[in-house]
């Protein structure tokens, strides 16, 4: 037998060895694999409040229409995240909360609520259903269009917050001179939060809209009828 050939039980012991190595390099890889990310909590503004039965019906043919537009929106909120400002450490710094989310943009939380109060008084229709009564019956309804600047938890102190909203509105007449203005006017509302977390500042931002959405209807019941 040749001096360097390797005992058949040697060889055998030698590859379980590796095969055991091997087992365990592969159960420790499994140990170290990342767990699957944890999904963001979703939220919305709620269901809203019932309107009281005199004005839950649709309006009738004759109740005075009002166009809304698309709300505008800088760049940053235009998705989903929620964001919260440290005001006493740098208020110019905008920062999301890591796993929660809204469930769509707030420009498009805050057109559906503010379209909800207004249909309570009035017929309210989105740019196309407005382009489609000029070209039937010859008239253009007013169209209120909406800027939303700020929507923010906002840290006035480390104990501190609340949910802080600001938009823009304007009322606007087309006539055969060209668009007028009726008015413009800018709300910003502060709403306590009651937690320093997301939960907490969806609490406070959804309870602020709701009130911006009260002010802006009240100030359009305000402006003279078409």
């Amino acid at each position: 037998m040749k001096k360097n050939a390797m005992h058949p039980r040697r060889s055998l012991r030698f590859g379980l060895g590796s095969g055991t190595v091997l087992a365990l390099l592969l159960l420790a890889g499994c140990g170290a694999l990342p767990d699957k990310p944890a999904r963001a909590t979703l939220y919305d503004f709620g269901p809203g409040i019932a309107a009281p039965a005199a004005v839950a019906n649709p309006p009738a043919a004759a109740s005075p229409m009002l166009a809304l537009a698309e709300i505008e929106s800088n760049a940053r909120l235009d998705g989903t995240q929620i964001l919260y400002r440290l005001g006493y450490a740098d208020a110019n710094e905008l920062r999301p909360y890591g796993q929660s989310r809204w469930s769509l943009p707030p420009a498009q939380l805050l057109r559906q609520r503010l379209r909800d109060a207004l249909s309570e008084r009035r017929t309210v229709l989105g740019p196309e259903e407005s382009a489609t009564i000029a070209r039937t019956q010859g008239r253009v309804p007013d169209m209120l269009r909406i800027s939303l600047d700020e929507f923010s938890h906002y840290f006035e102190s480390a104990g501190s917050s609340v949910g802080l909203v600001r938009l823009r509105a304007t009322l606007i007449r087309s006539t055969t001179g060209g668009d007028r203005v009726l008015g413009q006017r800018t709300f910003t509302v502060r709403r306590p939060a009651p937690s320093a977390d997301a939960p907490g500042g969806v609490k406070a931002l959804a309870a602020a809209t709701d009130a911006a959405v009260a002010d802006v209807v009240q100030w359009v019941d305000q402006l003279p009828p078409q």
